[in-house]
């Protein structure tokens, strides 16, 4: 399908795709700086423990609207200028999030940050316009890479601010490299602009039409959905695990257990080669596997032993790796449906998956609250079990 643009797309250089890459990670890392400091956050604010997720789930929930309602603009407005506006609001939510001191105001803020996160999946087919089809793959890895570096360093850089400062710097200091950020891109950014063919409700209505007749779409959008619930349940359940009694972690400790478990995002490159050589079905599934095997990593030892901890890093590890290399594969093979539509496709991949992302977060709290890390771990299980079983139904 021709690309629905009026010139042709710019060359994807080198410098581009890192600063792409760089972008991408510090603006989805503003996703993720709350979820090792539930505790902190809630105890500030005056939040119950019962409630406490919700510092994680509104901002997830945030991001699932702006998926749908904001980042299918990519198709209809000029690029650059999008991905400006959009990192400009973020930046003064984040910054209002850090000053905040009412539980009702930071929460709303909370649910603008996910809103305003959503550039990073402007960004993302922005890249992949610019490169070449045969190594699309490789492009998207890449950029992706910066992603899920963002998503994984989040956590121990939010847990080390916040153990020598305070957790409300964490949100400043995110807001003042998002200024510095947005600079650098106006100067580098080339333009790209769609053609003006629809107007935003005709956009938006074709949301629901692509959803019915993109089985790939669907399919793709379900594996992640799930991995990203068990990935969600994960890092919002475990460092209430660890810094509780039975492990005892500091805020130090947390943050050197989120360091580890960012070593995952090195999947993101070696994913993009995988999907361009066509390997996309067996990825899949080895992705599935790891997933679910990381939960059961965690009960091999007694919790709070040293053993254990070993356990849960590499569990960790594993998750992370299992969901970077699922996600480039599924945005991979969603790319190559029509380039027209890339933006919207995207859009509606990603929504499916933060989606998955809040319920795991907040039924990971809720269930882990009344049962434990047993419980909380067999719905990590579940879920990726679930999808594997589901792809046993897909044909090559």
């Amino acid at each position: 399908m021709v690309d629905d643009v009026r010139s042709a797309p710019a060359a994807l250089s080198p410098a581009l795709t890192l600063l792409l890459a760089f972008a991408c990670g510090l603006i989805v890392a503003n996703l993720y700086y709350a979820q090792p400091l539930v505790g902190p956050i809630s105890a500030s604010l005056g939040l119950t423990p019962a409630f406490s997720g919700l510092v994680v789930t509104l901002t997830q929930i945030g991001y699932a609207i702006g998926l749908l309602l904001i980042v299918p603009l990519g198709d209809l407005f000029e690029n650059r200028r999008l991905i400006l506006i959009m990192l400009s609001i973020g930046a003064l939510a984040v910054l209002a999030a850090g000053l905040a001191t009412g539980a009702v105001l930071f929460l709303g803020l909370a649910l603008a940050i996910g809103l305003t996160s959503v550039t990073v999946q402007i960004i993302v087919p922005y890249a992949a316009q610019m490169a070449p089809a045969a190594r699309r793959g490789s492009a998207v890895g890449n950029v992706m890479s910066g992603l899920m570096f963002g998503i994984m360093l989040a956590r121990p850089i939010s847990s080390l601010i916040a153990a020598v400062l305070s957790w409300h710097m964490v949100f400043v200091l995110s807001a003042a490299a998002m200024a510095v950020l947005g600079l650098v891109l106006a100067r580098k950014l080339p333009t790209r602009q769609p053609s003006a063919g629809l107007t935003y409700g005709a956009l938006i209505g074709s949301l629901p039409h692509l959803a019915l007749t993109q089985p790939v779409l669907r399919r793709r959008a379900l594996y992640q959905a799930c991995l990203f619930a068990a990935f969600s349940l994960f890092w919002t359940v475990t460092p209430l695990l660890l810094s509780s009694p039975v492990f005892g972690l500091s805020q130090f400790g947390l943050a050197l257990f989120a360091l580890a478990g960012a070593a995952g995002a090195f999947a993101a490159p070696l994913a993009g080669r995988l999907a361009d050589r066509g390997w996309s079905h067996l990825g899949t599934r080895i992705a599935l596997v790891a997933a679910a095997s990381s939960f059961l990593l965690t009960h091999i030892l007694p919790l709070g032993s040293t053993g254990a901890l070993a356990l849960m890093v590499l569990a960790a590890i594993t998750l992370d790796f299992a969901v970077s290399t699922n996600l480039i594969l599924g945005q991979r093979a969603i790319y190559g449906l029509s380039e027209a539509h890339r933006s919207r496709l995207n859009g509606l991949f990603m929504a499916f998956c933060f989606v998955g992302g809040a319920i795991g977060s907040a039924a990971g709290v809720w269930i882990y609250a009344r049962e434990g890390w047993w419980g909380a771990s067999l719905l990590g299980f579940a879920l990726p079990a679930a999808a594997l079983l589901y792809s046993g139904t897909e044909r090559r």
